[in-house]
């Protein structure tokens, strides 16, 4: 049975859909808006609306993140990764306690974050293949191109900085500006996981989109002293942790129900097989989770 395929034809998942493409062509139009007139006066809190409107379709937390999932193989427009990185940092928001006014300006950081993606032409951005170096180049200008064109906007300044440092790591291995941890804003620093998980968890030319715990283990090789450490042990711990009492697909083929997340190492969790046995994937260290059931 493909469960996937019967999730997409219910009805709350087609209420989900529906919303989110009329969110898509009201972000699509408000980009329009700013780049044809940048001194435009915007009234972004319909959008805003719009979004938490959204997250209300969804019974919780996991289902979000589900729907999204399955959304993304639909669509991986420069809209709608904004409008996913704008939900995902909703989250972080919720997750770290933020007041609810503070949440609504992460969550707009995250619907503008990648603007300036739309200056960067189609046949560049879309290419299949590797860059050319001329053409990586032009790419790690986006975040400058973002910030110019909402520099004359009226929205928070912490939205016009996460466009422009969204790409910076705390290591300062990022760009444009390679900056360290300190002269990273807290709210780009937030977008920037919510950014790199959303990449990580879409389908690409050249792999399947990772299963949550593959992109937990990404960040993890990658490098946590990348990121606020704050900011990054509490998402991964959540993103870990909605996912306690699912079935998931593992790389020897069986199938098995998470019991226990392991805070000490969150790709290894404890798990029950259908037998009614219970493994401890930290004995098993070829063991892998790699899909979602």
């Amino acid at each position: 049975m493909n469960t996937n395929t019967d999730k997409e034809l219910q009805p709350e998942f087609m209420n989900f859909q529906i919303e989110y493409a009329r969110i898509l062509n009201s972000l699509h139009s408000l980009f329009d808006a700013i780049i044809d007139n940048q001194e435009t006066s915007l009234d972004v809190q319909p959008l805003l609306q719009d979004c938490l409107k959204l997250i209300t379709l969804c019974d919780t937390t996991v289902d979000l993140f589900d729907k999204l999932h399955r959304m993304r193989l639909d669509d991986d427009s420069v809209y709608s990764h904004c409008l996913n990185v704008a939900l995902i940092a909703h989250m972080i928001g919720r997750w770290l306690h933020f007041p609810s006014e503070e949440v609504d300006i992460l969550t707009m950081c995250g619907l503008f974050h990648d603007i300036g993606k739309t200056s960067v032409p189609d046949e560049i951005l879309n290419k299949p293949g590797k860059y050319t170096d001329e053409e990586f180049a032009l790419v790690k200008q986006h975040p400058v191109f973002g910030h110019d064109l909402l520099k004359s906007i009226n929205v928070d300044e912490r939205v016009k900085t996460a466009a422009l440092q969204h790409h910076e790591f705390c290591d300062g291995s990022g760009y444009p500006n390679g900056l360290k941890a300190a002269d990273i804003e807290d709210y780009a620093g937030i977008i920037a996981i919510a950014d790199v998980y959303d990449a990580m968890t879409a389908a690409r030319s050249y792999r399947a989109p990772l299963c949550p715990f593959q992109a937990i283990g990404n960040f993890e090789k990658d490098g946590l002293q990348k990121y606020h450490p704050k900011y990054i042990l509490t998402f991964l711990k959540n993103i870990a942790t909605i996912y306690q009492n699912r079935r998931v697909l593992l790389n020897n083929g069986k199938s098995a129900k998470i019991i226990m997340i392991n805070n000490n190492n969150l790709t290894k969790p404890l798990i029950q097989f259908d037998d009614g046995s219970v493994t401890d994937m930290l004995t098993q260290p070829d063991l892998e989770i790699t899909r979602i059931m």
